[in-house]
């Protein structure tokens, strides 16, 4: 008999496929205990590390977790779906709305470990945001928890020069947030620039991020700029990978 892709493929390969096509079909639903490496033998005749191979693969794609002493869990949390253009209208944070509310529908949303400061702008800031050597930057930087889940990292940078005295320079920036006090200043954003990048996790964003080993995070660099293209912000993000869907709706 002919041997198929699907029979070369590694047995933890097939395996991990199985429980995903099982997740997929609603037998094993969020929260869920997926069978444990003690199962995984019995059912699929496997040695114990193809068993914990199978289980990884899972966990690294972010469709299950661990849960320590309890075994691994079909993932309860549901990607949030970053909708990268009507996030950033005017209309949006314009009328007091925050960007998030774009994204969260009706989801429960905190902004924890917020720092406000003032610093020497790192050499690719300044030089985006056409610094000179005595200007220092407005570094903001919090961590974004969605359902109890930490989701994103953001440090943003705004020209002190600029910002020296608004709300901008608090932990708490008011209604609209950022973009809305820039626009109290005279320096309304126009027009964003996002770059998107992807990479493996340091240890310090895997734990402020609660992401487990394999798990990659995506990179946001957005600029915003005003009127004649000044740059106003750099935000750079970092964003747990398995929690995010970037939606772009625009058209042609």
């Amino acid at each position: 008999m002919a041997t198929t892709d699907d029979d070369r493929r590694p047995k933890y390969q097939r395996i991990a496929d199985s429980l995903r096509e099982a997740i997929q079909s609603g037998e094993y639903g969020p929260g869920d205990r997926l069978p444990g490496e003690n199962e995984l033998m019995a059912t699929h005749e496997v040695a114990r590390m193809t068993a914990r191979q199978a289980l990884g693969v899972l966990k690294d794609e972010g469709v299950a977790e661990s849960r320590k002493g309890a075994g691994v869990f079909v993932r309860s949390f549901r990607p949030l779906r970053r909708r990268g253009i009507q996030r950033l209208s005017q209309e949006q944070w314009g009328s007091g709305k925050s960007i998030w509310s774009a994204d969260v529908e009706n989801r429960a949303l905190s902004v924890d470990q917020v720092t406000v400061s003032e610093e020497s702008a790192p050499e690719h800031v300044a030089g985006v945001l056409d610094l000179s050597d005595d200007d220092t930057v407005c570094v903001r930087r919090r961590r974004f928890v969605l359902d109890g889940k930490p989701v994103l990292l953001a440090t943003s940078y705004l020209p002190m020069p600029l910002v020296a005295g608004s709300a901008i320079t608090e932990e708490n920036t008011g209604p609209g947030g950022t973009y809305a006090r820039l626009a109290e200043l005279g320096y309304k954003p126009v027009h964003f620039r996002e770059e998107i990048r992807s990479r493996m996790p340091s240890k310090h964003e895997a734990g402020q991020l609660s992401i487990s080993a394999g798990t990659p995070v995506i990179l946001v660099c957005r600029t915003a700029f005003a009127d004649e293209g000044r740059p106003v912000e750099i935000n750079e993000m970092t964003l747990d990978a398995a929690s995010y869907i970037l939606e772009y709706d625009f058209d042609a």
